[in-house]
């Protein structure tokens, strides 16, 4: 799992930037779900072939 204290931006970077948009925080969240899915849908595979190859 990713540490969300790794940033290493400094502190007046991260200050004077402007907030994210919506529609950024959007496709940002759209990529995260999307990528855990696929994590998911692996791990469900792969314990169905582990499964299928035990009953064999």
């Amino acid at each position: 799992m990713k540490s969300n204290y790794s940033n290493t931006a400094q502190l007046k970077d991260l200050m004077t930037v402007p907030p994210m948009t919506a529609a950024q925080h959007a496709e940002v969240m759209r990529k995260r779900i999307q990528h855990r899915r696929m994590v998911e849908e692996a791990k469900e595979l792969k314990q169905a072939e582990s499964w299928h190859a035990e009953k064999r």
